[in-house]
């Protein structure tokens, strides 16, 4: 069920990635980032309630709720990066860059989590994706103009604050029921999303946020609270160094709705780095 549930939560996530791009086209991303953040806060909320978990909040011990909260903040950190670095250059190239955040987690859920199975696959498969991610990173003309390189650092920083997210969260989560520790660790998100928004004086911007981007920043909320349960399920229930890589699957689905709505095409040095990323984790999911 926990490989199932880190299946869909790549599926969302690259859904997430696709209609976050088509919310910034002119909204600023940090106010995008905050305003999806509340969808998503809405969302998790929602389905803690349904399986009826809210009630066992009151049993989360001090720890827990400690890893949770660094764990929210980490996620904060990682969107402001990952949606800026969107919002600077193409889809094709951060989300890469973003994804080499697995081969991190899965070193670190090595030496924290003694996770050693198949040690020999996963660290083969971890330069497998690296090499895969090096592969896919081309100049390639962008869709509207860039300065310099910066969005690769943005990029980069998503990279490594989404490896401790993971890490965080696994501290975290033991004992919380998955839903409910969703739901508490994304009111730190929305809280640092907004903290964000307000020091860079972009309060008065979220009232002119354009309806048709709107929509689009509110979609990938859903899309990312659906991944999130899903993510944070399979986190919860399975080993940290097989369930992250399968959840950066999602660039499959990202690569394949940029080709069709933002027309952005592949090379075959692209295409060779992205199945080598794909041979590679799965690859490590079998051997498990």
């Amino acid at each position: 069920m926990w490989i199932l549930a880190a299946c869909a939560s790549a599926l969302f996530a690259g859904i997430t990635s696709i209609l976050a791009k088509c919310g910034i086209r002119h909204t600023d991303s940090d106010v995008a980032t905050a305003v999806r953040t509340v969808v998503v806060l809405l969302f998790a909320w929602l389905m803690a309630a349904l399986v009826g978990s809210i009630s066992t909040i009151g049993s989360i011990s001090a720890h827990s709720m400690l890893f949770l909260a660094l764990s929210g903040m980490a996620t904060g950190a990682s969107w402001i990066c990952y949606f800026k670095a969107l919002s600077m250059g193409d889809v094709n190239k951060v989300v890469p860059i973003d994804k080499c955040s697995a081969v991190l987690t899965i070193l670190l859920a090595i030496v924290l989590f003694g996770e050693t199975d198949a040690l020999a696959v996963k660290l083969m498969g971890s330069a497998g994706i690296l090499i895969g991610t090096f592969l896919m990173i081309e100049r390639k003309k962008q869709d509207h103009a860039v300065e310099g390189n910066s969005w690769i650092w943005y990029a980069v920083g998503s990279a490594v604050f989404a490896a401790l997210t993971s890490i965080l969260a696994k501290v975290g989560i033991e004992g919380v029921e998955s839903n409910l520790a969703t739901a508490i660790r994304t009111c730190y998100v929305l809280v640092m999303a907004w903290i964000v928004v307000a020091l860079k004086g972009k309060l008065g911007e979220v009232r002119h946020i354009e309806k048709g981007e709107l929509g689009f920043i509110c979609a990938s909320g859903l899309a990312t609270g659906a991944s999130w349960l899903c993510y944070y399920y399979a986190i919860q229930t399975g080993i940290v160094s097989i369930v992250v890589p399968i959840d950066k699957l999602s660039i499959l689905v990202a690569m394949a709705f940029s080709a069709a709505v933002f027309h952005e095409t592949y090379t075959k040095r692209s295409l060779t780095g992205l199945a080598l990323i794909v041979t590679s984790t799965i690859a490590m999911a079998v051997a498990r």
